[in-house]
């Protein structure tokens, strides 16, 4: 069988590309993420354009159980995954701390945090049984410059960056390699999501510059992951070019 890679979050943006990508290059998938119609249309697609064999497992990352019962389901030859791309990750919300929403708060934590560690638990522990795997967590500049209202968001993508330094630690005596993916400004439904539907307001975020776009990020995990097996990249940080902090964006 191919190599396989598991991509979360993969009905859109970062992760879709990811899947295009690694179908091209010949990777079986395994697609999750929360629209089950998504994932099929997209399993449907790639099945036909790359003639590659195909997973589909929709579940939310928020909810422990369901993403136990889901992979754990998955038939034993899925198991047998290659690269694990953390991708499922969002942002509620841009209010000052003593405004912020707890819903929100707990949106952003179940998800970017505790939904990783889920499905890296499973996953690494399949990897450890074959003495290899890459595990890529999409961080964000967020977690390394903390701006104004980013707050809880940002707190959530310093413990991605602070995890996968510990996942790498655990698991190098595996053969697990393990890497950070930190984007700065990427124009997919991230904004929109943000803002909870406000398609106005989130196209505000990329006017007067060109953004990061999935692709981008896409090929930027492959170039990761096809690097030799004596090579890990820890992490990279990757800037729209008019963008120079979390802050600092020039527009025209």
């Amino acid at each position: 069988m191919s190599k396989i890679a598991l991509i979360t979050g993969a009905t859109s943006g970062i992760g879709e590309a990811c899947a295009h990508l690694f179908a091209r290059e010949g990777y079986n998938l395994v697609l999750t993420g929360r629209r089950e119609d998504r994932l099929e249309k997209l399993a449907k697609k790639l099945n036909t354009k790359f003639n590659v064999e195909i997973a589909v497992s929709a579940f939310d990352v928020r909810d422990r159980q369901q993403v136990i019962t889901s992979l754990e389901e998955l038939p034993a030859k899925w198991r047998k995954v290659n690269v694990l791309i953390n991708n499922a990750g969002l942002s509620q919300g841009l209010d000052p701390i003593d405004k912020g929403s707890y819903d929100d708060w707990d949106t952003m934590i179940d998800t970017n945090i505790k939904g990783l560690l889920y499905v890296s638990k499973i996953v690494a522990n399949w990897m450890k049984e074959h003495k290899t795997g890459h595990i890529v967590n999409l961080g964000s500049i967020a977690g390394k410059e903390v701006y104004p209202n980013g707050n809880v968001y940002c707190a959530t993508k310093s413990a991605v960056d602070t995890l996968g330094k510990a996942m790498r630690v655990d698991l190098v005596q595996h053969g697990i390699k393990v890497t950070t993916i930190d984007p700065g400004a990427v124009e997919t439904e991230f904004s929109e999501v943000r803002f909870k539907g406000d398609k106005e307001r989130a196209k505000k975020v990329y006017d007067g510059f060109d953004p990061l776009v999935a692709q981008d990020i896409a090929e930027t995990i492959w170039f990761v992951v096809s690097r030799p097996a004596h090579v890990n990249i820890n992490e990279l940080t990757v800037m729209p070019t008019a963008q120079a902090s979390a802050t600092i964006i020039v527009r025209k």
